[in-house]
């Protein structure tokens, strides 16, 4: 960690407009600017609430042989989600985060120490993964894929630092169907939540002017830094291709995405001290229903393609 970059949390409006034309950067801005509140965005926690989800998108695409996992890397980590909640659920003993992001790494950390787990870190480019060969049992990620401008490149990357018989995977890629109606939902509340508390009778439901103007300057470098969205079947093939084995993916959310996006928009857009726990707990259970409704009934009768989230696995052969 000595050698690695510091964070950059507050990027100028110049550094936005030079990051439009160079995702990589995109990417360290957006994510800097992200890191020391994106736990409380997304409702991220190191609870049993999300050890149940982190443990359960793993489960949903690769089972649950093999387990604990002795070494494990996350790509793209974030403050650290997917990785430490997995080994809390048990999955794996052994951690490292890596990410673009000096400031996400910083919070990983943080958080792992918090924690009381085994994981190192640093700031890494996943084209490019600072590690020796055959060096990891497990390499995870959640919503990463989708910000790496060569995928192929970055699945080659992670087949090279597994052990052979090593596997990895991948949890909440966006799909190409998925994406658009996740996209305009956001949009449309974002718009209605900041125009409707401009009336006088809702003022106190709305953020300060200044915040909701960095808020859409974020979004402006979170439209840059997404660069993807995936076909299941062509994700498949690019892993495949990599030469990775037993290579498989599955789709997630329709009803809880239709749902869960609006929701995540308008509680982006209104001050945090409105969002009371027994908004929270409406939210969340209603995303819940809505994942046994897609789990249980729709994934068997609508195409995979129409879901929100891709899953995918493989091993290094």
């Amino acid at each position: 960690m000595a050698s690695d970059p510091a964070p950059n949390p507050h990027a100028t409006q110049a550094e936005v407009e030079a990051a439009r034309s160079d995702p990589k950067l995109a990417n360290v801005l957006y994510h800097d600017w992200e890191a020391d509140t994106y736990d409380e965005k997304w409702s991220i926690s190191y609870d049993e609430r999300c050890i149940d989800y982190a443990v359960g998108r793993f489960r949903a695409v690769a089972g649950d042989e093999d387990w604990p996992y002795q070494r494990a890397m996350e790509l793209g980590s974030g403050t650290g989600f997917f990785l430490l909640n997995l080994m809390q659920g048990g999955v794996a003993k052994q951690g490292s985060v890596t990410d673009l992001s000096p400031g996400m790494v910083r919070v990983a950390l943080r958080n792992a120490e918090h924690l009381g787990l085994d994981v190192d870190g640093q700031v890494a480019d996943a084209e490019r993964i600072p590690y020796d060969d055959d060096t990891f049992d497990l390499v995870v990620g959640h919503a990463v894929l989708h910000h790496i401008p060569d995928v192929p490149a970055a699945f080659r990357e992670v087949l090279r630092v597994l052990k052979p018989g090593g596997r990895f995977v991948f949890a909440g890629e966006p799909t190409k169907i998925g994406d658009t109606y996740a996209r305009k939902l956001g949009q449309l509340t974002w718009w209605l939540t900041t125009n409707v508390t401009k009336l006088p009778p809702l003022s106190g439901w709305r953020r300060p002017q200044a915040e909701l103007d960095e808020s859409s300057r974020a979004a402006a470098l979170e439209a840059v830094v997404d660069i993807h969205t995936f076909d299941p079947s062509d994700l498949e093939r690019v892993a495949r291709e990599a030469g990775a084995s037993e290579v498989r993916a599955v789709t997630e959310e329709l009803a809880a995405a239709l749902f869960g996006w609006p929701v995540r928009t308008f509680e982006a857009a209104v001050p945090q001290e409105k969002l009371t726990m027994g908004w929270r707990l409406f939210a969340y259970k209603s995303w819940l229903r809505l994942s046994w409704l897609d789990e249980k009934v729709l994934s068997r009768i609508a195409p995979r393609d129409l879901f929100y989230n891709v899953l995918v696995t493989g091993t290094k052969p």
